[in-house]
């Protein structure tokens, strides 16, 4: 797996995670969906490096000038909820993707410490030799994420895929590498160290969905 950290280099991208970290901040749900928005703006951007372009004629009031543009059939597809300001910032660069959403969520069993994946609602168009970009701003011990592509394999088989996250756990990046194709990408703005006996991620920064969108019932 080919894995792009982006905070090996330090940037702007820093003070976003910031705020989103810090509980003082975190408490304004607007500004932390915009920074979730925002880094997927830029994990976009650093994606966009690594697809494949065509040159196009484009005709200006003074001449022509040819331009690269980008030539890779996009399918993005978020994990509800926390997923949704992650997938607005990634398309609002990748305007012309086509979308799909998917539902999945942590169900414990008796002991807290123990819980499946569950995945319920799948919008997915045909992923037949399309770029896969795959996104959920946790990626804390990766089944979520490995879930969710295995739900999605009934659609087609895509040219390439690229996953997108946040914040990750070590050992997530180390499950999913283990469970995913060599060719496949990892864009992700930060990685942690530490996972908690209940798998969340530390220092982490809590639940992305209560913080976006507030607290949910547990059922």
């Amino acid at each position: 797996m080919h894995i792009h950290n982006l905070s090996e280099k330090n940037s702007i991208l820093n003070s976003f995670i910031a705020e989103m970290r810090d509980v003082t901040v975190q408490k304004d749900r607007m500004r932390f969906r915009r920074n979730i928005e925002r880094i997927g703006e830029i994990l976009g951007y650093e994606l966009s490096k690594s697809l494949h372009y065509n040159t196009k004629a484009v005709k200006t009031p003074l001449g022509t000038c040819n331009i690269h543009l980008l030539n890779n059939d996009i399918v993005l597809c978020s994990i509800l909820r926390a997923g949704v300001p992650l997938h607005n910032g990634l398309l609002n660069y990748f305007d012309d993707a086509e979308n799909a959403f998917i539902s999945a969520y942590r169900h414990h069993k008796e002991q807290p410490e123990t819980f499946e994946i569950v995945v319920e609602y799948l919008a997915c168009p045909s992923l037949e030799n399309k770029t896969l970009i795959l996104a959920d701003p946790m990626l804390a011990t990766g089944q979520s994420m490995l879930a969710t592509y295995e739900a999605l394999k009934p659609f087609g088989t895509p040219k390439e895929v690229h996953l997108v996250s946040v914040i990750g756990a070590q050992k997530g990046v180390d499950f999913i590498e283990s469970n995913f194709s060599k060719n496949t990408h990892l864009w992700i703005a930060t990685i942690d160290q530490t996972l908690n006996s209940k798998g969340y991620i530390v220092p982490g920064l809590g639940d992305a969905g209560d913080l976006a969108f507030g607290e949910k019932l547990q059922h």
